[in-house]
């Protein structure tokens, strides 16, 4: 388990950095981007670590352990982050939509505020961390199926199906 720790650290600590700060952790709107390329990134790390080959488990396992790694940050570190940057963020998306639509400007305002509570950021924060265990899940699944070019040697071949004893052309 020890070697699946060092690449799971490393892929949740970026994932999750960049999902906590500001604006950079838009990124996570499109399909949680960052989660996936943070599962991707520790399989990559521990395919280049492992000397075996590395099975789609395995990278389930190291991406779910990066997904956790980056959820912890963002519970620690997203919560007073959000707090504290709300009014930028928040004014920005203001500033944004009345340039598009004025009407729209002011009840995006109420909605925006309405969502700036402590337990409002908690909530976030524990949706976040959930789905980023799941994207990153996901992301070491690719990370594999991607670095991994290595064969297996546990896996026998087919029996059965070509000529030879007991296929089925010796009847």
């Amino acid at each position: 388990m020890n070697n699946k720790l060092k690449p799971a650290l490393i892929g949740g600590v970026v994932l999750g950095l960049l999902s906590v700060i500001p604006f950079v952790n838009f990124v996570n709107f499109c399909c949680c981007l960052w989660a996936i390329l943070g599962g991707i990134l520790a399989a990559h790390l521990y395919v280049k670590s492992s000397p075996t080959p590395v099975n789609a488990g395995d990278g389930a396992i190291v991406g779910a352990l990066a997904g956790v790694v980056g959820g912890v940050i963002v519970v620690i570190l997203g919560i007073p982050i959000s707090l504290i940057t709300s009014g930028l963020v928040s004014g920005f998306f203001v500033s944004l939509i009345e340039g598009m639509d004025p009407s729209q400007a002011e009840m995006m305002r109420r909605q925006m505020e309405a969502g700036q509570t402590v337990v409002g950021a908690i909530v976030n924060a524990l949706i976040l961390a959930v789905l980023l265990v799941v994207f990153s899940t996901v992301g070491g699944l690719i990370g594999v199926s991607i670095f991994e070019k290595r064969k297996g040697g546990d896996v026998p071949p087919p029996q059965g199906f070509g000529g030879g004893a007991g296929g089925l052309g010796s009847v």
